[in-house]
């Protein structure tokens, strides 16, 4: 009687220093993806190397230890190149160790992934992983073809094979979990003591434009919802039994129907789960919610992020955002009317840039007043809808630069020092004038909460280091020809 096979998922260890500043984040598309292995008749395993800090050494140690069969990753942009040493890693420690890899990037870079790492990855994962992963996985234990599974893609006799495309999965609430596989203990948010970090899926997708956005072309430009009473009950287990009391919802736009999600709101104030949650969503629906956003805050949601990216009209036109200006700060302020913490995003480092632009952008962030705010550089994935506009101005092509942080484009007027220290000096600019203001709040949860949030970014290996590299009106101005100009921009 042959021994079952065994697949381990692993995260590559990737850190770039923003989000786990804050927390650590449990790998939510690996428990779906280790349930669907199970399926297909495998013992599976989770080993989340990021999570655990641990670099190559350690991971060579206990995955000689683990003895898998199968090794599986996942990847974005900024962490494909970790995730091919990842299964190289494998590789070397077992030739024969089959090698999966999925994600965003790999979808719509599998020819650049398998003609850059052809000996690290056998089977790419197109899509949506579920249902490819399991038919992948009984195909090869079966020894049939893995060319009659859609959804892959691989290399045979030095040519690139890409299988057809498979339709995206039309129940979602039918996939199965493999919470058991997670090290619990491992998952915190920092802001909140003594936390225990779950998070889930209430829905997959988004059917809005934003152009610089990878998740809508992921998901095909759709958008499929879970029924609200299986995504509580859900949640009733993880608190029940993984003592989970923090949790991430990771919709990429999870109130995109209103009814159902005032249903999911009025279901939680129901059962009065003791779980806070933190969440995105856009500022145009929290405006359309104005209502009934105390539920929001009864049914337990403490942190609120949106997407703003930008404060002018036309940049907000040009990149898709199908939003006006002034609907940030109105759901800025409705959020704050309900005692919730208020996250908006800003992108810095458009071809047009300029350092007025930015000190423009600094006087109205400060009058949307948010409690917390992330300056991104601009970061045109390779499969964007806006990459080939935006071409001509990328001067940083290392992936694991492409990652929100690093700036990847050269304005036309700026270097791309200068947009570093730009990003540096708009995080100090906010959070200096922060500090009063949230001293002196009545509110003591929210007072706490964001002393906490700020004490863990501004002491922060990664914000010591932004905050090091200078002022923005100390550094020399890029101007046509290559040359620089005294004047900095000003402060």
């Amino acid at each position: 009687m042959s021994q079952t096979k065994k697949i381990i998922f692993i995260t590559p260890p990737y850190h770039c220093g923003v989000a786990e500043v804050i927390g650590r984040w449990m790998p939510l598309n690996l428990v779906y993806l280790a349930g669907a292995a199970r399926q297909a008749g495998l013992v599976a395993g989770i080993y989340d190397a990021a999570a655990k800090n641990h670099g190559y050494p350690e991971m060579e140690m206990h995955m000689g230890e683990m003895a898998a069969d199968y090794v599986a990753s996942t990847a974005m942009t900024a962490t494909i190149n970790d995730a091919v040493k990842t299964l190289e890693l494998a590789k070397r420690i077992n030739p024969g160790t089959v090698t999966i890899l999925g994600g965003v990037h790999p979808t719509f870079m599998y020819e650049e992934v398998l003609a850059a790492a052809p000996a690290a990855v056998d089977y790419i994962v197109i899509g949506e992983g579920e249902a490819t992963l399991r038919h992948l996985l009984t195909v090869l234990e079966s020894g049939e073809d893995p060319a009659t599974v859609p959804g892959v893609a691989f290399r045979r006799e030095g040519a690139v094979v890409r299988t057809a495309r498979r339709p995206l999965v039309e129940e979602l609430d039918g996939l199965p979990m493999a919470w058991d596989l997670l090290e619990w203990e491992d998952y915190t948010y920092f802001v909140i003591p003594d936390s225990r970090l779950g998070a889930i899926s209430t829905s997959r997708g988004c059917d809005h434009d934003c152009i610089f956005c990878s998740q809508r072309k992921f998901w095909e430009k759709t958008w499929r919802a879970r029924n609200p009473v299986n995504v509580v009950e859900e949640l009733e287990y993880l608190h029940a039994t993984c003592k989970v009391n923090v949790v991430l919802i990771t919709d990429e736009y999870p109130t995109r129907d209103r009814g159902r999600w005032e249903n999911f709101l009025d279901l939680l104030i129901a059962r009065n789960l003791p779980i806070h949650f933190l969440m995105e969503t856009r500022p145009d629906d929290i405006v359309r919610d104005g209502d009934i956003l105390w539920k929001y805050r009864k049914a337990g949601i403490i942190h609120i992020s949106i997407g703003v990216e930008a404060t002018n009209q036309g940049i907000l036109d040009a990149i898709g955002k199908n939003i006006q200006s002034d609907v940030a700060k109105r759901a800025l302020e409705l959020i704050h009317e309900q005692g919730i913490v208020s996250e908006t995003s800003f992108i810095i480092g458009f071809p047009d840039e300029t350092p007025e632009h930015i000190n423009d952008t600094m006087k109205l962030v400060r009058h949307y007043n948010p409690d917390n705010a992330n300056f991104m550089a601009l970061t045109p994935w390779p499969y964007s809808d806006m990459y080939e506009d935006v071409k001509q101005y990328i001067r940083q092509w290392d992936y694991s630069k492409y990652n929100l942080v690093d700036p990847v484009l050269e304005p036309k007027g700026m270097s791309m020092l200068q947009v570093d220290v730009a990003l540096a000096d708009c995080f100090r600019k906010f959070y200096m004038g922060k500090i009063l203001d949230v001293m002196t709040m009545k509110d003591d949860f929210k007072r706490g909460y964001l002393l906490r949030a700020t004490k863990l970014f501004m002491s922060s290996p990664f914000v010591i280091r932004k905050l090091g590299i200078g002022l923005l009106g100390k550094i020399k101005l890029k101007v046509e020809g290559g040359k620089t100009d005294g004047q900095g921009g000003g402060n």
